[in-house]
This record gives structure tokens, C-alpha cells and sequence, in this order.
């Protein structure tokens, strides 16, 4: 079993979804963005995403591209990412970068995962990468042993859900929802019906759903019908206005959240 699969299963057995935490490396500066990450997993976070921060996020709302922009103003880069893998492994918690894909390429895909795979790495989630141009990562995370998540969304046609999930390890990131990260007032109904659709043609893989979640009600309802929920804009807000404490309090209120979730 992957290490991500591990994770999920792991909290699956206490019969709850995963806790997701994402934030990016670098805001407000490097150190206070390894303790936010910290203090997410001492707080109840299962995986944490790390964010390589990146200047043309296509994926990213308004909040993460504010804390991004510092962090690329900054110059933060692959050397940061790696440290914050360590720090997040060493606090317990699965660690697994997402990234678009040019700065992996940049920094060399073989490079990237000998050196991710070195740092405890568990694999990567590439947002705009699709498993048809994907064939150097594939070979890549297969000799290192890394998962390689990529993402379906409510637009994936069934054929594009199955080869998507035939290439994926660990997980499937579900995007709940057409459009940019953010939270939301309440979690689209169409976040049930993909997670549906994706365990059809994929039923032994598990399915996290991002995109929308901010607090423990929306965690719960999610909950009931994935595997993992995913929370990024929420925990980034929370970074810029309150710092590592801030942060900490929203990762229990979550993680109370996805214990909440009556699974089904």
C-alpha cells in the first residue's frame, strides 16, 4: 500500500475521512510557514499539502495567490519545500507537495523525486499536469516509490475518469467544484455525485475532495461520502490573519469535522 493509501486507510479504520491540510511554503516567511504546517498536524491533519510556490497559479483563488506572491517575491524554492517535507514528516503527518508542473521541471523531474523520496516525501498532486503528458513524472515517482496524484473534476468525461485514475496513486484529488480555490457559504452537491462517479470506475482508490471547505460542518458533510477532505484557502486565511496559532485552531475544528462525518 502507498503511503498516502496507508494514511487514508489509517484513518478510514477509526471510521472517519482524512484530514487534508494545504499551505504554501514561504508565507509570510519560510520558518512560519513550516510551524503553520506543524501546528496543523499537531492539531488533527493527516497529510498536509505543501505549496511550491509558483508565479502564474491557475488553479489558485485570491487567498492562496496572496500568500503565494510573497513567497515568490521572496524567491522560495525547491531547497524551502524539501525542509518543510522533513518538518512535516518529523511531526507525524504524510507529506506531499502540489505543484505545478513547471517547477518541477525546472528543477528536473528525476532530481525532484530522488530528492523528494530522500526528504520523506510521500509523492506529488500536479494540478495541470494530465496522466497522458505525464509519462517522465510516472517513470519518475515508479523508480523512487512516490504517489502521484492528479486531479477529475464534475467536467471529466468517464473515459477521462478512468484513465486519470488508472495513473494515480495514493488518491484521486476530486475538485468539487469548476473553477478556482476558495471557501464557500456551502459544499456544491456536485462534489457527492463525482466522488460517485470516480469510485465507479475506480472503486479500490481512495477519493479526496477539495475545493470549498472552511469549517467543521462543511468537513462533516464531506466527510460522509469521501475519503479525505481537503482544506486550502480556509487554512491559508487563517495563516495571514492569525499566524501558526491561528492555524492550529482551525486544524481541530476540522478534525473534529471529518470525526463528525457519518460515513457512508
Amino acid at each position: 500500500m502507498s503511503t498516502l493509501a496507508e494514511a487514508i486507510a489509517g484513518a478510514k479504520a477509526h471510521d472517519r475521512a482524512a484530514l487534508v491540510a494545504y499551505l504554501p511554503v514561504g508565507y509570510p516567511d519560510v520558518p512560519t510557514s513550516i510551524a503553520g504546517m506543524v501546528a496543523a498536524v499537531e492539531a488533527g491533519a493527516d497529510i498536509v499539502e505543501i505549496g511550491i510556490p509558483y508565479s502564474d497559479p491557475g488553479m489558485d483563488g485570491p487567498v492562496i495567490q496572496q500568500a503565494v506572491d510573497v513567497a515568490v517575491r521572496a524567491g522560495v524554492g525547491m531547497r524551502d519545500v524539501l525542509q518543510a517535507v522533513e518538518a512535516v514528516a518529523a511531526a507525524g503527518a504524510v507529506p506531499v507537495p502540489m505543484s505545478y508542473w513547471n517547477p518541477i521541471e525546472r528543477y528536473g523531474v528525476a532530481r525532484f523525486a530522488r530528492d523528494l523520496a530522500a526528504a520523506g516525501g510521500a509523492g506529488a498532486i500536479t494540478p495541470d499536469l494530465i496522466p497522458d503528458e505525464a509519462a517522465e513524472w510516472l517513470a519518475a515517482s515508479d523508480e523512487h516509490g512516490l504517489d502521484r496524484v492528479f486531479l477529475v473534476a464534475p467536467s471529466s468525461t468517464e473515459a477521462r475518469l478512468r484513465s486519470t485514475t488508472a495513473a494515480c496513486r495514493g488518491f484521486v484529488y476530486a475538485a468539487s467544484t469548476m473553477g478556482v480555490t476558495g471557501t464557500r457559504a456551502t459544499v456544491s452537491d456536485t462534489a457527492e455525485k463525482l466522488v460517485a462517479r470516480t469510485r465507479a470506475v475506480a472503486p479500490d482508490l481512495p477519493v479526496c475532495v477539495g475545493l470549498g471547505v472552511s469549517n467543521a460542518e462543511q468537513a462533516a458533510e464531506v466527510a460522509s461520502f469521501a475519503d479525505g477532505v481537503i482544506v486550502g484557502s480556509a487554512y491559508v486565511r487563517q495563516m495571514i490573519d492569525g499566524g501558526p496559532d491561528a492555524v492550529r485552531a482551525l486544524s481541530a475544528q476540522l478534525a473534529d469535522g471529518v470525526r463528525r462525518g457519518v460515513r457512508a
